[in-house]
């Protein structure tokens, strides 16, 4: 489940910029954010229900709380074009690879897109699991096997890879702060953790076989991000690629070489199926957990806890909508896509990591305040793997304000200014205005009620 989450093709471009050096590029944030978020959420989870609102309110206040599980939902307003902007790049060489590099495009396809997808999940379909779980198979493993194998293929034939496979290129060229912005995109890769770790109360003996089975996955997650990354590498020159379209240009190539084209468009409907599908199953569940917290605290006004004749949080979904098709007419009017897509990857990162920032203080509080509460899990040397989580995403989240050594020739202040925005205005002032402007009459359910599903 694990790695079903966390893993996908859609960052590999990314870092097959990189060459040998995305091992490296994906090891560091794997070792110092993604295994102690993994085990410290495991502790929270198999102590107390609720999620991360739930973990935070009771380790540091409900106000943080109520941040935290904000940023979880606030996130994806930015993800959401990232992800489709992948999605119109894939689809772009099931019609017209020239479309790729169209912002028009892109902008087109992530609204039409998103809308489709706030429909079908207005309408409380039943399934939606399923399409996005079954994507693992269809639109990663498949897909990611294929590439390696052809990419392996493509270099027995005596082809020269396009990136240099030396152990002078382990670790990326060095280009001052702006090179470390590298590894704070693939901390976005790892997140979602905390989602899984609900799930370890099913264990026989969590404490051996949750830290035995977040090792594999965390192994099977790098050969999964790592192993695609160098086929691209191998097959598209760097300068030549596109960080949205690049897995689709690489198959591109790899086809051309066997005389196969005929399959690019086929493996594109794959890639395809598989993001919306894991679209769908993200679109109305952060926004559901952000619904329940209001409605009991009175977060939010009345208009957005309405739910439809399904159940479902129409009114929140329709007004993330209305502001993810302003964010994606930005790919129509700034001519680099690729640009625009790290962009959002960054501020989707930055509002991310500051919920993780949260839940590192508050697991540390919490085993701190409240040492006898039951737990089905108790994380080994909690306080280590809290500081280590809690600088790494720091870090993260002030590195991403460096505008990336890929993007020197843009404006460093447009960019500052674009990042700043987005993920402080986002992810701090905005939650900060609804909290202040917070009425009795939005409590519209009493903690003991139940909310309908």
């Amino acid at each position: 489940m694990t790695t079903s989450s966390v893993a996908s093709l859609r960052p590999a471009p990314t870092m097959a910029v990189y060459g040998l050096a995305s091992i490296f590029l994906y090891l560091v944030p794997a070792i110092v954010f993604l295994l102690p978020t993994a085990l410290v959420s495991a502790e929270l989870a198999s102590g107390w229900n609720g999620g991360v609102y739930n973990w935070v309110s009771q380790g540091l206040s409900k106000p943080m709380g109520f941040l935290a599980v904000w940023c979880q939902f606030a996130m994806t307003i930015f993800y959401y074009p990232s992800l489709l902007g992948f999605v119109a790049s894939t689809l772009a060489y099931v019609i017209n690879p020239d479309l790729a590099s169209s912002g028009l495009w892109t902008a087109i396809v992530i609204m039409v897109c998103y809308w489709a997808g706030v429909w079908v999940s207005s309408r409380g379909t039943k399934g939606v699991a399923g399409l996005a779980s079954g994507g693992l198979i269809i639109g990663t493993l498949i897909p990611g096997v294929l590439l390696v194998v052809l990419g392996i293929a493509f270099l027995g034939q005596g082809n020269e890879s396009a990136a240099p496979m030396t152990s002078d290129n382990l670790l990326p060229a060095w280009a001052g702060l702006s090179s470390l912005v590298l590894i704070v995109n693939n901390f976005l890769s790892y997140s979602g953790m905390e989602m899984n770790a609900v799930h370890v109360s099913s264990l026989r003996k969590p404490g051996r076989e949750f830290p035995r089975a977040m090792f594999l996955s965390m192994a099977l997650v790098l050969l999964i991000f790592i192993l695609p990354a160098l086929a691209i590498s191998w097959v598209v020159p760097a300068d030549e690629l596109s960080l949205t379209a690049g897995v689709m240009q690489a198959f591109d190539a790899v086809f051309a070489a066997f005389d196969s084209q005929w399959l690019t468009p086929i493996l594109g409907v794959m890639l395809v199926a598989a993001s919306l599908g894991g679209m769908l199953t993200w679109l109305a569940g952060p926004s559901r957990g952000l619904l329940l917290i209001s409605r009991t605290e009175g977060y939010l006004p009345p208009y957005l806890q309405k739910l439809n004749k399904h159940g479902v949080q129409q009114n929140i979904l329709v007004v993330q909508g209305a502001v993810t098709t302003v964010i994606a007419l930005a790919y129509a009017f700034i001519p680099d896509v690729s640009s625009v897509y790290w962009i959002f990857s960054v501020i989707t990162t930055q509002v991310y990591l500051i919920m993780y920032l949260l839940m590192f203080v508050a697991a540390v509080r919490l085993r701190r305040n409240q040492p006898d509460h039951p737990r089905g899990y108790r994380a080994p040397m909690l306080t280590a793997l809290c500081g280590v989580g809690f600088a790494a995403s720091l870090a993260a989240l002030l590195i991403g304000f460096v505008p990336s050594s890929q993007f020197g020739g843009g404006s460093v202040w447009a960019y500052l200014a674009i990042v700043a925005g987005g993920a402080l205005g986002l992810g701090l002032l905005v939650p900060y205005l609804f909290y202040r402007s917070r009425k009795p009459s939005w409590k519209t359910v009493t903690a003991e009620e139940e909310v309908p599903a």
